[in-house]
């Protein structure tokens, strides 16, 4: 099974994208955390197009605990996040665990190191500009969409 944790998203407008993204590329579940505003809320579904009924979803408080969870539960652990020991993402085609968890983080902090600490992978979209992050939708969709 294919899922996703999202902590602190607080843009509606990427989390709801990411809800189409789950959708498209068949992740079963999506995992929020932290800030993360939850459905039912009128405003989503012009973005998410109804994703948000076809996707399930959980919310918990703490991101900490939900990713002990799942990791009890054998799910491997992928943290999006650029760091030295990151592989690149492109690398998860036709190499990806059956049970894998992808981790986003509030775009301006990144991945706590505790969870990073805790990760089987840290994956990495190279960036060949100046800026060294894309918003944190598209960066959902181009690992999502490696994994299909």
């Amino acid at each position: 099974m294919k899922v996703i944790l999202l902590d602190s998203i607080r843009s509606m407008q990427n989390l709801w994208a990411i809800f189409r993204n789950c959708d498209g590329s068949g992740f079963e579940k999506i995992y929020l955390t932290g800030h993360c505003p939850t459905p039912p809320r009128g405003e989503i579904s012009k973005t998410a197009l109804w994703s948000e009924m076809t996707v399930d979803w959980e919310y918990f408080k703490d991101a900490y605990s939900c990713i002990v969870s799942l990791k009890e539960s054998w799910y491997k652990l992928y943290s999006i996040e650029l760091s030295s020991k990151a592989i690149d993402y492109k690398d998860l085609y036709n190499n990806t665990p059956e049970n894998i968890c992808f981790v986003l983080w509030n775009e301006v902090k990144g991945v706590d190191q505790k969870i990073l600490d805790i990760s089987d992978e840290i994956v990495m979209i190279p960036m060949l500009g100046k800026k060294e992050s894309l918003n944190v939708s598209v960066a959902a969709g181009i690992v999502m969409y490696a994994t299909v």
